[in-house]
């Protein structure tokens, strides 16, 4: 499973460049039913970048060519 969201990430991340907003939406959607489909099977850290649509650390996550990048996925203390 982790090698087929591999492949729609890089298939997303293509698309932004190249604007094609239709499979931005598709690859979305489907990167969406593989993080509610595989539930506890896959990473915490993934799933947590999965959910909250941090596809470049997910890729990173994933080996992709990049280290994964600094955001604000930082829990906060109340």
């Amino acid at each position: 499973m982790n090698a087929d969201i591999k492949q729609s990430l890089i298939s997303l991340m293509d698309s932004i460049k190249r604007s094609d907003g239709p499979r931005v939406a598709q690859e979305m959607a489907r990167l969406d039913e593989w993080a509610a489909k595989a539930g506890r099977e896959l990473h915490p850290q993934l799933m947590h970048f999965l959910e909250k649509r941090s596809y470049a650390k997910a890729l990173a996550f994933l080996g992709g060519t990049e280290a994964i990048p600094a955001g604000a996925c930082v829990r906060r203390q109340p």
